[in-house]
């Protein structure tokens, strides 16, 4: 398995452990604040970490940003990744001693492995520790 491809997992794995540690949801934004409807709490339980940590920005649509972003949609996000992944998987060519791409290879063009979408769907991790920049699209 290619080192990103593996690297890029283990992102998921953090992320999705992350989303399934925090109330379900759905969130959804009240002013400054967002509503966690989740029992026991059915509060604005959110709203003080917005406050703190959104000092310089519109309190109302930081609120509306980290609704958007419950850990359900974050759940999907991770599974539609987890498929793109699979779909893009190695292929070894013996003969050239290449790998390519199994999806993008229906170009004929034998790309690169990983291929430039791995690489784009590791990116909004590159601020992560591990990420390399020979990954960069």
């Amino acid at each position: 398995m290619d080192d990103l491809v593996q690297w890029l997992r283990a992102q998921l794995d953090e992320d999705e452990r992350i989303a399934r540690a925090a109330t379900a949801g759905p969130w959804t934004a009240m002013g400054q604040g967002v509503l966690d409807p989740s029992p026991p709490s059915n509060r604005l339980g959110i709203g003080m970490a917005v406050g703190h940590a959104a000092a310089s920005a519109d309190y109302n649509e930081t609120a509306e940003h980290i609704a958007r972003h419950d850990p359900a949609r974050v759940l999907r996000e991770i599974d539609a990744k987890r498929q793109i992944i699979a779909l893009h998987h190695q292929l070894e060519d013996a003969q050239e001693m290449l790998d390519f791409c199994a999806t993008c290879d229906a170009t004929g063009k034998y790309p690169e492995y990983p291929c430039t979408t791995l690489r784009l769907l590791a990116l909004p991790y590159a601020d992560r520790p591990g990420y390399r920049e020979e990954w960069r699209p």
